[in-house]
């Protein structure tokens, strides 16, 4: 398997960046687009890796409805795509009643797109898993949520999702955002699968602080020894401190490229 970073929080060399991610995932045999940012970032870093994303792009994965993950859809068009049904609701930040909700509707993405709406886990290829909704089976992820739908009620982004590749029968996780929590990710990857060795996992952790949740998932991590992990995007600097103490993890910028 090989994941180029083509958006992500932070810059690596000549490759711009942005809030938000995108990864290109080539894995037996398939070519992947993991979300798309918010602006055509992601099509400028891929052409500054040689990369033609409409020529080589067989689907399109939208881990959920959140505009950093999304709005780069705008750029590209005629490909199926992939996400929850529930990636197409309005939503809100509790706190200013900023829109986070993607700027396209589904109307919109179904005239550009053959879209593909599940909450149930979707078999991509051999060994590629789309997860599907993920179940909230832990105490201590998913317990609280900063965001509303557009009745005012708690949006706990249900819609939020993650792959789940196998290579060398271990599992390779890419997550968009964990609102759904890593760990519940992590295991719901394994039921999908049947692949119980983790060997990495990569993307956004939504962790903020050095709290204890943050220390729970790190026991996780350490329990399962998962070796290889990459939090990025939205995992901030007090969570990322603590994950590099624990693991010495090396800090994700566009335009890297990892292999497995």
């Amino acid at each position: 398997m090989k994941l180029s970073v083509l958006t992500e929080n932070v810059a690596g060399g000549r490759f711009l960046a942005e809030h938000g991610l995108s990864y290109l995932i080539e894995s037996n045999g398939k070519t992947i687009l993991f979300d798309t940012g918010h602006t055509d970032v992601f099509l400028k870093n891929a052409a500054l890796l040689g990369i033609n994303i409409k020529k080589l792009v067989d689907v399109i994965v939208l881990s959920h409805g959140h505009w950093d993950h999304g709005d780069g859809l705008k750029h590209i068009t005629d490909l199926p795509l992939i996400t929850h049904h529930d990636s197409f609701v309005k939503r809100f930040r509790k706190n200013d009643n900023t829109n986070i909700g993607l700027a396209l509707t589904r109307h919109q993405i179904s005239k550009k797109f053959k879209l593909i709406e599940t909450k149930w886990p979707y078999k991509i290829g051999e060994g590629i898993y789309f997860l599907g909704e993920i179940p909230r089976i832990n105490k201590f992820e998913s317990q609280t949520t900063t965001f509303v739908d557009d009745k005012n009620e708690p949006d706990f982004v249900l819609d939020d999702s993650a792959l789940a590749i196998i290579e060398n029968n271990e599992l390779i996780i890419v997550t968009g955002c964990s609102h759904s929590g890593i760990c519940n990710i992590i295991e719901h990857a394994k039921t999908v699968s049947g692949i119980q060795k983790v060997k990495a996992v990569i993307g956004g952790f939504h962790l903020k602080h050095n709290n204890k949740q943050t220390q729970q998932t790190i026991e996780y991590f350490q329990k399962e020894d998962i070796k290889t992990i990459y939090p990025s995007h939205c995992t901030e600097l007090p969570a990322l401190a603590s994950f590099y103490n624990a693991f010495k993890i090396e800090q994700l910028k566009t335009g890297m490229l990892l292999n497995f």
